[in-house]
């Protein structure tokens, strides 16, 4: 009995084993298939594909990415929103030294992301638009997508409530917003899982002369 049962086995053994040769034979024979103009037809398409990444990346340096800059006015701003598709602009306060550290994450981020544009913008000198956009709480980030205000990042509230947050969760709270293209995980920050009663501050498809935004604190500590 015990011999029939190994005969058994080795059969099926032996048929797993041709079932694997015959697939790698497959595979190998589908190789064999690509003759030289395939092969240089996919050099091609690859070449073709860096050239238009690297005209993509230009276009962005020209209009102002690649880099953490401050805008001196609110027309300024208009300007910048208007340029690019992705647009991350940092409501500041010299005085605030939050805002200090929000620049250094924000400095790294922007030579990482070329896709987004990073700007800044003293409070102290668009009036106007901090009144429109009800902004109270500084450091206040604005997310904007063609033109339009998709989210807020309001103090250090979604960052963890600290003021040790790292680059990578600053980066994955923007990529919440599809501001950036983030190549993570979406469903939990790098730090581990939002602490209770994190909130988002989440806008859609509201314009930026059209937008009103309520704080609940008015403080800029």
């Amino acid at each position: 009995m015990a011999h029939q049962s190994m005969d058994i086995l080795s059969k099926v053994l032996e048929q797993t084993a041709m079932l694997v040769e015959e697939k790698l034979d497959a595979q190998m024979s589908k190789l064999n298939e690509i003759d030289e103009d395939d092969l240089e037809r996919l050099k091609e398409r690859r070449l073709e594909a860096l050239k238009k990444a690297q005209k993509q990346k230009q276009e962005w340096l020209n209009k102002g990415h690649g880099e953490y800059r401050e805008i001196s006015s609110e027309k300024d701003f208009f300007g910048e929103v208007k340029d690019s598709k992705n647009v991350v602009c940092h409501f500041y306060k010299g005085s605030t030294f939050r805002c200090k550290i929000l620049d250094k994450h924000l400095t790294i981020l922007a030579k990482k992301h070329v896709e987004t544009k990073f700007i800044t913008l003293n409070v102290d000198k668009a009036p106007f638009l901090t009144d429109r956009l009800r902004i109270k709480v500084i450091p206040t980030m604005c997310l904007l997508i063609d033109g339009k205000t998709k989210d807020y990042v309001v103090g250090f509230t979604d960052l963890g409530n600290t003021d040790e947050f790292s680059t990578e969760m600053l980066e994955w709270r923007l990529g919440c917003a599809d501001v950036i293209n983030y190549s993570g995980n979406l469903m939990e920050p790098p730090t581990g899982p939002v602490r209770s009663g994190t909130k988002f501050t989440k806008v859609d498809k509201k314009t930026i002369r059209g937008r009103t935004y309520d704080s609940d604190s008015d403080s800029d500590n």
